[in-house]
């Protein structure tokens, strides 16, 4: 049986891994980066992701790759310290003694958000129904709304922000809240997670999975049935297909539409290596103030600097539509706003400590976890037999997308391609 795995981002790598272990024939088609949103850039003798990532320790599946693929001991559990830029001032915001010290929120208003966070753990209610913003401002006031969440909703979504769901918003709290007395441990890969990517392309190459370097125009079926992939001009056969890529792009490449619309937003994430700290011990910035971005990593602040002998810092937008100037705009002119901005939050910056950087942007970066969302989910089967869909819109990614989320998506879809297939082999047996 020959199947066509349409994007080679975790999804769909995870998902051709899976299968190759069976025995079956696989096809990568992959006219981009290899790892998708995991890929990485390869600079001064170091990898560095093109999008900040790190794990969590509730990341099952992917753990449970690490170890598959023995790289236990390149896994570190580091410090990923937090803090909040408002008024020309970084406040820590990791122990509840920072948290408390905190001076934009009344006593009340830490009371309000301490059991919010309480409530993220241990619920189970379907919140997918309402807005994250209405969610805040009845169960916590309107305070913690707008001096707390309210510039991390806007940094995330923009104009989108008050549509937003309360599930994406509580989970999110949820995967940001396990922490101890003293802060928050999450892991990294020492070399980067393209040492995880490399890995399973090894093993698929390995298993004879073949890679083709071209887009798929088109997916062709017959009495509802997939036939062939088209690639290049040229027409190969194929059993079953699994599509990772946006619901959005399969649906202009095959005859039918697969799903309900899915909004996405798309995200422009520029790396700087700097000769000199941007500033000390946060790992996560959150800004409120008047900036093109939200936050700003500092990816050695989390990440030892030895490993790359120079400091690195991620600077993230997203943006809802294709007219947006981060989208329209030159590379050159993105980072040079975003070193505007940098100035403006610390004035001792110099752009001259910047010794490279590079961009990444992408048009459909994520989904929009807006109201309703949940109902938009597909099952991994779709309507078309053998046509399979897995990735950012698939319910392990909801309410929020991961690596987690992605890699699962992609083996859970195999195992149930697997299984279709068993029973089907049995049947005609």
């Amino acid at each position: 049986m020959h199947i066509a795995v349409i994007g080679a981002g975790l999804s769909g790598l995870s998902a051709a891994y899976k299968l190759s272990k069976k025995g079956f024939d696989i096809t990568i088609f992959e006219d981009s980066d290899i790892g998708g949103l995991a890929s990485s850039y390869l600079i001064n003798n170091y990898s560095i992701e093109k999008y900040y990532h790190h794990i969590f320790r509730s990341d099952r599946t992917m753990l449970e790759l690490i170890h598959e693929f023995e790289l236990d001991n390149k896994l570190e559990w580091l410090k990923g310290t937090t803090g909040y830029y408002i008024n020309g001032k970084i406040y820590p915001l990791n122990t509840p003694k920072e948290i408390l010290q905190f001076p934009y929120l009344s006593f009340s208003d830490k009371v309000k958000l301490g059991l919010l966070v309480q409530r993220s753990k241990m619920n189970q209610q379907d919140l997918d129904s309402i807005s994250a913003k209405n969610f805040i401002i009845n169960n916590a006031g309107k305070s913690v709304y707008y001096n707390f969440f309210e510039p991390l909703l806007n940094s995330k979504f923009g104009s989108s922000k008050d549509n937003v769901s309360a599930s994406w918003l509580l989970s999110r709290i949820k995967m940001r809240s396990d922490r101890s007395m003293s802060g928050e441990k999450l892991g990294y890969i020492k070399g980067g997670f393209c040492v995880l990517v490399e890995a399973i392309l090894a093993k698929l190459h390995e298993n004879n999975v073949e890679f083709i370097k071209n887009p798929v125009t088109k997916i062709t079926s017959n009495n509802n049935k997939i036939k062939a992939i088209e690639a290049a001009n040229e027409v190969i056969s194929c059993d079953k297909v699994i599509s990772t890529i946006p619901l959005n792009n399969l649906n202009k490449i095959i005859n039918a539409k697969i799903g309900l619309d899915i909004r996405y937003q798309g995200s422009s994430c520029a790396v700087l290596a700097l000769n000199t700290k941007l500033f000390n011990d946060i790992y996560w910035l959150n800004i409120k103030a008047d900036v093109p971005f939200g936050a700003v990593i500092e990816h050695t602040n989390f990440v030892p600097w030895d490993y790359y002998r120079e400091h690195i810092v991620y600077i993230a937008s997203y943006f809802q539509d294709e007219n947006d100037p981060l989208w329209r705009m030159s590379e050159e002119a993105v980072v040079d706003l975003y070193v505007r901005g940098l100035q403006n939050l610390f004035p001792t910056f110099d752009k001259s400590s910047i010794n490279w950087w590079k961009l990444t942007r992408d048009i459909y970066a994520a989904p929009v976890f807006e109201k309703g969302f949940k109902s938009k989910i597909l099952p991994y089967k779709t309507s078309i037999n053998g046509l399979y869909v897995a990735g950012m819109f698939s319910l392990p990614n909801y309410p929020e997308r991961t690596m987690e989320g992605s890699i699962r998506a992609g083996i859970d879809c195999a195992d149930e391609l697997i299984l279709e297939s068993t029973a089907f082999a049995g049947i005609n047996s």
